[in-house]
This record gives structure tokens, C-alpha cells and sequence, in this order.
């Protein structure tokens, strides 16, 4: 074990971080944005080492995803809490700042479907032509479906963690077979988080109508 860590110590303390980003964002802590920009600096090593590229190239999207998401999150928008409290408050107490969750719009939907899929195809060329990338199609797979799954983090979409949960998932599998277990570990945690974040995102929506 102490081996593993002397040798895996990034992948240990990006594995730490991403623990810490999923509570956070269960919680919806902006505190997370933060977190999510310290992250890709520790995982951009230790994928280019294991030979994964989009997801490598990915963790720059994320840095700078998390300064996207960070600024929309903080933006002043008043949202009723008065259902939270279980009556109304005096003053206009009962209203906080903060952007709300919500549906993603169905016109959105059929603008993300035809982007998602030319990601993947475009990164699944990239990478099976220029690349000495062996998993160019599962690679490409998750890193397309991360860019859209962040940017509808950004916005609060709760449908966002259906998302996730198929990320995730594929990506579990794809660590392992790449060797890098601890991050596996976390992403194989994130896999069931995905659904109970979705539950306790939808609970908090309906409370805050």
C-alpha cells in the first residue's frame, strides 16, 4: 500500500479532489468551482502518462469550465426560499441569490444531441489518426459527453447528472483497463452518486416552486 501511494500519490490526491468536488456539488457549494480548478492541474499529468488523451486535453476544458461555472453560479438571481423555511419571511428574507435548477429546455436538447455526436467523432478521428491512442472510441466517448455534461453543470440543468452517470460509468471501466485505479475508484463512486444527486437535486427544485 505504501508503495501504491509513494508511486500513485496524484492519482491518490485527484481522487481526494474529486471526492471533495462531488460533495460540494451535492450540496450546490460554489466552493466546488474552486475545487474543480485545482483538479485538472493534478490529472493532466497523470493522464498524459497513461497514454489517455482527449481526457487529458479535457481537464484544460475543465479548468476552464470551472471559471465558467463559478462566475454563472455567483450571478444575482433571486430565487424564493420560502418553502425551505416552511412559511414566508419579513423583509424579503425569504429570497437568496443564486442561479436556480431547472429542466433542460427541449430546444436545447436538439442543439447538444447533433454537437455531442460530432465531438465524438471528431475526437474519435483525432485521436485513431494522430494519436497512438488503443481505446480512441471510448476516450473520445466520455471526453465528448463531458463538455456537454459541464457546460449544463454550469447552467443547473438537473438532467445534467443522467449525464454523468453514463460518463461515469464507461470511464470506471476504462481506468481500470488503463490501470489507474484510484481514480477508477472515484469514478465507479461517482456512477452511484449520479443517481442520488439527480433525487436530491429534484427534492430541493420542487421545494424551491
Amino acid at each position: 500500500m505504501t508503495e501504491y501511494l509513494v508511486n500513485n500519490w496524484m492519482d491518490v490526491l485527484g481522487t481526494a479532489l474529486g471526492l471533495l468536488y462531488l460533495y460540494l456539488e451535492l450540496k450546490e457549494n460554489i466552493l466546488m468551482w474552486i475545487t474543480g480548478a485545482i483538479m485538472p492541474v493534478v490529472y493532466t499529468v497523470v493522464l498524459y502518462r497513461a497514454g489517455l488523451y482527449a481526457d487529458c486535453g479535457m481537464e484544460f476544458y475543465y479548468f476552464l469550465a470551472a471559471v465558467y461555472g463559478f462566475w454563472m453560479w455567483s450571478r444575482r438571481r433571486a430565487v424564493d426560499v420560502s418553502s425551505f423555511s416552511g412559511g414566508s419571511r419579513q423583509g424579503g428574507e425569504d429570497k437568496v441569490f443564486g442561479l436556480a435548477i431547472s429542466h433542460i429546455p427541449v430546444s436545447v436538447v436538439y442543439v447538444l444531441v447533433p454537437i455531442t455526436f460530432g465531438l465524438w467523432f471528431a475526437l474519435w478521428a483525432f485521436l485513431n489518426f494522430c494519436t497512438d491512442s488503443n481505446v480512441p472510441v471510448l476516450d473520445a466517448f466520455t471526453t465528448s459527453l463531458s463538455i456537454i455534461g459541464l457546460w449544463m453543470l454550469s447552467r443547473k440543468y438537473i438532467e445534467q447528472w443522467w449525464v454523468w452517470l453514463v460518463v461515469d460509468a464507461v470511464s470506471s471501466s476504462l481506468y481500470i483497463y488503463k490501470g489507474i485505479y484510484a481514480r477508477a475508484f472515484l469514478y465507479a463512486v461517482y456512477t452511484v452518486i449520479a443517481v442520488y444527486g439527480y433525487y436530491a437535486w429534484r427534492r430541493r427544485m420542487m421545494k424551491a416552486r
